[in-house]
């Protein structure tokens, strides 16, 4: 993954290098988990041979949690289990520019939660992805 441009294009910027400061799940960075996510998004796409647009994905899936904030600190935004996605889409958005498809994907990676469906196949695989490497960051740890 790391020969894609995408990937380096945002892991590389000094914009996102903010996210290896705030924790997301036990002692996993936001930005470990994001990365650790947008493997899993691009194994899933590959094992059940699910055509993608891989920068689409991975660019999705890196910035799925750029909310840029301790979201453990008490003055955090509340719910943020229910707004971060919109947060993490807005400062994407602003930050790296978004494909419609893009935004959407990052918005409803929380579903059920948001209640927004993923609406590609793309945002349905980061959906499931992201489900998948928290249950076992917070579990195991990575």
């Amino acid at each position: 993954m790391t020969e894609n441009k995408t990937f380096r294009d945002i892991t590389e910027s000094e914009a996102y290098q903010r996210t290896k400061q705030f924790m997301q799940h036990g002692t996993v960075s936001v930005y470990d988990h994001s990365i650790y996510v947008a493997a899993t998004c691009l194994k899933i796409s590959k094992k059940f041979h699910i055509k993608v647009d891989e920068d689409s994905m991975i660019k999705a899936a890196l910035l799925h949690d750029y909310f840029l904030y301790d979201w453990h600190d008490k003055n955090h935004p509340k719910l943020h289990g229910f707004r971060h996605a919109t947060i993490a889409a807005e400062n994407a958005k602003r930050d790296f520019g978004l494909t419609k498809k893009e935004y959407k994907a990052i918005r409803s990676h929380m579903f059920p939660v948001n209640l927004r469906l993923p609406t590609s196949r793309e945002a349905l695989i980061l959906t499931l992805a992201d489900k998948y490497c928290a249950a076992r960051e917070s579990i195991r740890g990575i």
